[in-house]
């Protein structure tokens, strides 16, 4: 004879069969609390095994995307994916490696990401989930690579791998994130951290050293905080016009006030060394100008060297291109504020890393310290700060990168973008072994190409009293 315990749990589940079909019989449940099989659950509408009610979810519960994005998460709708009834099904997915319907794991993504919310004196504040993984992985990251030289060659090989995988991996997708910009400043303030715990107390770090050190870091943020304003966007037709493109041909094009909108032209340009700085006047006779310069997305005619950004989805003032370390385009107004973020990120990174270098590797030059240090993996504080020194070093050899072909960009008076285009079309030159292409179309000198760069921004661009008439 069978067990007490196992005759009650089987009369148990004989009792929770039953009132499953009692409840499929019945309909669904208007509201409120339904039970299922002994169990409760809130009221939403989802099919289980056998069909019928399953549970119902408020919306103040899932909010209205993620009652779109339920089915998906595990809650919604459909046959074997997404009711408790059903969990078993998905679970067995999982364990016996077989493939979830399409696009599952981008809506469970995507409801957990709606999900993750901080507490808020006005509210619930939505978390961007690309600002989280740098905060959680580069800590334990650089943590573990200081316990063996192994771990840190390891990981700090493949950080980089990851980081440029991802940076390929948004870009092909044509999707803006977090992730760059939040890793960056993270990485800033941990090494900042770092320093100031494991490196200072030495002793071997004068106070004037950390002051300038600090004050370096704040000039950096600031000049970062003047980056990431309006690069330059153009304004958008009032009124969301989009006119044809196809009637262009066959329109007169004349002055407007706004001197960039729609169909009716473009205001006139002023020639500052060679580039229009206005907005280029096009007539009738020129469809082929007005063909190329007309943007099909923002419905405006752009000036000179403007261009497109589908990651802004605006067209941009001098476009160079689009900085995911910032999270924004790089044009006319925040060129230089640009440049001066990344030259000011790269004297502070040097001294730093010299000033540890100086106190974990005494009697060694920076260079050499770097690649031979015999006492770095002596104690667990001076593997920490000798990891990071690496780390920073890797991020600071990418950025100088960057600046080196920025400098060279613009001693050459061309931007990224021309340069992709002129690689493109084949018509620009490779000088000084590929760093930089000069198209021939802006270039008048070493200085007067700085002189260009040095006054962008400085004045709105200029229209003539026949336009504004």
């Amino acid at each position: 004879m069978a067990p007490l315990h196992v005759l009650q749990a089987f009369s148990e589940q004989v009792e929770g069969k039953k009132m499953n079909t009692e409840r499929r019989r019945q309909g669904p449940v208007p509201g409120g609390w339904a039970v299922f099989g002994g169990q409760r659950w809130l009221g939403r509408r989802c099919t289980l095994r056998g069909g019928g009610a399953a549970p119902r979810f408020p919306g103040n519960l899932l909010g209205e995307r993620g009652k779109r994005e339920a089915a998906g998460a595990g809650w919604g709708r459909g046959r074997g994916r997404g009711c408790p009834g059903a969990s078993r099904r998905c679970a067995r997915r999982w364990l016996t490696c077989k493939s979830l319907p399409p696009g599952a794991l981008e809506r469970i993504a995507d409801t957990i990401a709606d999900r993750l919310r901080v507490p808020w004196f006005s509210g619930a504040v939505k978390i961007n989930v690309s600002l989280v993984p740098p905060l959680v992985l580069l800590p334990v990251l650089l943590h573990v690579a200081a316990l063996h030289f192994l771990l840190g060659l390891i990981i700090l090989t493949s950080l980089p791998v990851v980081v440029l995988w991802y940076y390929y991996l948004t870009h092909r997708r044509k999707e803006r994130t977090l992730f760059f910009l939040s890793l960056g400043l993270f990485s800033l303030g941990y090494m900042y951290y770092v320093f100031l715990r494991e490196v200072v107390p030495r002793g071997h770090v004068e106070y004037s050293q950390v002051v300038a050190l600090t004050c370096g870091l704040i000039l950096m943020l600031a000049a970062l905080s003047r980056a990431k304003k309006d690069p330059g966007y153009l304004p958008i037709p009032a009124g969301n016009e989009k006119p044809s493109h196809q009637g262009l041909p066959n329109k007169s094009i004349r002055g407007s006030s706004s001197g960039l909108h729609g169909i009716s032209g473009a205001a006139s340009s002023r020639a500052v060394n060679g580039e229009a700085k206005g907005y280029c006047r096009m007539s009738a006779e020129q469809p082929e100008g007005v063909k190329k310069d007309w943007c099909t997305k923002c419905q405006l005619v752009r000036p000179a060297r403007a261009g497109h950004c589908r990651l802004c989805g605006r067209c941009v003032r001098r476009l160079d291109h689009h900085c995911v370390w910032i999270n924004s385009c790089v044009g006319e107004q925040n060129h230089q504020a640009f440049i001066l973020a990344l030259s000011f990120f790269m004297l502070t990174a040097v001294y730093g890393i010299t000033l540890t270098l100086h106190t974990i590797c005494r009697g060694r030059t920076p260079f050499l310290a770097l690649l031979y240090c015999p006492g770095a993996y002596s104690d667990y504080s001076s593997a920490l700060s000798f990891t990071c020194v690496w780390y920073c070093a890797i991020v600071t050899a990418g950025m100088g990168y960057i600046l080196l072909i920025q400098l060279l960009n613009i001693s050459y008076n061309v931007t990224e973008r021309e340069a992709r285009l002129a690689l493109r079309d084949n018509t620009g030159r490779r000088l000084l072994g590929g760093l930089v292409i000069d198209t021939g179309q802006y270039n008048r000198g070493l200085l007067c190409n700085w002189g260009h760069f040095l006054s962008l921004g400085s004045s709105p661009p200029q229209r003539s009293a026949e336009d504004i008439v």
